[in-house]
């Protein structure tokens, strides 16, 4: 396959980790004769520098000691011999190169290409500059000459191509490891994805993100762990072959959309409830409302907590205001998908245990995550539902992630992907942890969760989100999505009936695309949370 554009991602794409990424590129450079990767991935450099900068005259490659200095190397002497003036500067000892690096040093010298230890030329604004530095071979803080590259890069007018990961960006996190950390306006990777590329400060430093698999079947890593699972996982590096997360897509926000035929009616479509709304934040619990309506639940009933004296939402009259709902009979909580703790504020504890208890779709946001947080009791009701068949969402930001798991919200951020699946096997549900690359988590199979745990990243959305009511709108807009999942579990479970937890699953991840989706079309910043509302019901028609 080409060098493809990742965003806006129309088909799944698996993301690997540093681990998993060499143990492919080991299996793959075995079976092909020496260097072969290494010139591929340099060509494939070489193209897109030309493509994404057609009028450049100069190019400077900022190479390092390692083979993704080795893959600069590849690159400069493509764009020597296509007549471009490309120069080198190479941080480290020319003598210290890894094979296949001083193999390619060599070849680009024999081009013609300048090559030097310290310097850089003079770039206009329609050149270009690639960056070859580390890739994934980041693992401390950039120093010294690699720091003082890496400001330069920073400082340069032109674009700035990234050769498989920014250099100082953690792959696997998406995190800097110090303040030295290149941000490019393109990253070509190669190979494999890697999920630091679009998940905490990925998207920033990243820039635009191109895959080039270097003519290596994209299936190779599910390949290589099917052998290592039927051998001997433990000994063989292949074992780490394989998937850490997917992107998910816009062929599965497609296809989770249950057909709404002409003997249809509201009760097909299934009621939402939304519990939240104390005294002053009233307007949380009918965001939210607003939004599941708008996502096509059949009824929504909103309980407004501390006795507010609303009794109808003056612009969405079909909300139904219920004061005392979370008190109904058994058999409605039974019946009904609930979002608690939108603007909930402590009142939120009185209801909270009754509705863990009872519902059997509980989608948990703001107040009611910071009730759980701190209370035991809540804890383990939160916890058995799991094995009572019930279903469970979260929906934390960064700091209630944090209070949920006793952390910093520093350490939640410092790798998002673990922080996601920590809290979905501690509580046994879903786990939608918001920010910039939303993770998607869900209870593994060893544990009678999903059949597929792999945890998901987000690639839609965009810094309009930022805002107040956003979460809330999200949170009611899954609530409204997930009510009509469950009235047809094969369209949500994407073919036979699958468990309710499988069903949270997928309607997480796809009610977290069309959020950002819908921000992405809006191209407008700050994007207010009621005109967010109203895009996804816009945009809504045409997922359908």
């Amino acid at each position: 396959m080409p060098t493809e554009p990742i965003l806006p991602p129309m088909r799944r794409h698996a993301l690997f980790s540093v681990a998993a990424t060499r143990a492919i590129e080991a299996h793959s450079a075995a079976a092909l004769p020496a260097h072969t990767l290494m010139q591929r991935a340099g060509a494939a450099v070489a193209r897109l520098a030309l493509a994404v900068a057609p009028h450049a005259r100069h190019v400077w490659v900022a190479a390092g000691p390692g083979n993704n200095g080795g893959d600069g190397f590849e690159a400069a002497a493509e764009l020597r011999r296509l007549g471009k003036t490309v120069h080198v500067t190479l941080a480290g000892d020319p003598q210290r190169l890894p094979a296949d690096a001083q193999a390619s040093f060599a070849r680009a010298q024999a081009a013609g290409v300048s090559i030097a230890t310290d310097g850089a030329p003079e770039l206009g604004s329609q050149d270009i500059a690639i960056d070859a530095l580390l890739g994934i071979g980041t693992n401390r803080p950039p120093q010294g000459s690699m720091a003082g590259l890496i400001e330069r890069l920073n400082a340069l007018r032109c674009a700035v191509l990234a050769v498989d990961v920014p250099s100082g960006l953690n792959a696997d996190t998406g995190q800097p490891v110090d303040a030295a950390c290149v941000v490019a306006r393109h990253t070509l990777a190669l190979l494999t994805l890697k999920p630091g590329l679009f998940t905490g400060s990925g998207r920033d430093q990243a820039g635009r993100v191109w895959l080039d698999t270097l003519g290596i079947d994209a299936n190779i890593g599910r390949d290589i762990s099917r052998n290592a699972d039927r051998d001997d996982a433990h000994a063989d590096p292949a074992a780490h072959a394989r998937a850490c997360a997917w992107l998910t897509s816009h062929a599965d926000a497609l296809a989770l959309q249950p057909p709404r035929r002409h003997a249809h009616h509201k009760g097909s479509f299934g009621d939402v409830v939304v519990v939240g709304g104390a005294a002053g934040m009233t307007g949380a619990a009918l965001l939210a409302a607003r939004a599941a309506h708008a996502a096509g639940a059949g009824r929504v009933f909103v309980q407004l907590l501390e006795g507010a004296s609303i009794t109808h939402d003056l612009l969405r009259p079909e909300l139904m205001l219920r004061p005392d709902w979370a008190s109904s009979a058994p058999q409605v909580l039974g019946a009904s998908t609930v979002v608690c703790g939108c603007g909930g504020g402590e009142a939120v504890r009185a209801p909270l245990s009754r509705l863990l208890s009872r519902v059997p779709r509980l989608v948990l946001d703001a107040d009611a995550l910071n009730a759980i947080a701190t209370d035991s009791m809540l804890q383990a009701l939160l916890t058995a539902r799991h094995g009572a068949g019930c279903a469970t969402v979260l929906t934390p930001h960064p700091l209630e992630a944090a209070r949920l798991l006793g952390q910093t919200t520093a350490e939640v951020q410092a790798d998002r992907l673990a922080a996601a699946a920590q809290l979905a096997q501690r509580f046994r549900c879903v786990v939608l942890l918001k920010g910039s690359g939303t993770v998607v988590a869900a209870l593994d199979d060893a544990q009678g969760g999903t059949r597929d745990s792999t945890p998901t990243i987000n690639p839609t959305g965009n810094a309009s989100l930022a805002g107040a009511g956003t979460g809330d709108v999200l949170a009611g807009w899954l609530g409204g999505m997930w009510a009509q999942a469950a009235g047809a579990p094969q369209v949500a479970a994407g073919g036979p009936v699958a468990s309710p937890a499988s069903i949270a699953l997928r309607v997480a991840q796809v009610a977290a695309f069309m959020h950002g989706a819908a921000a992405d079309a809006a191209m407008q910043s700050p994007l207010r949370a009621s005109d967010l509302i109203e895009q996804m019901h816009r945009g809504r028609s045409a997922w359908g």
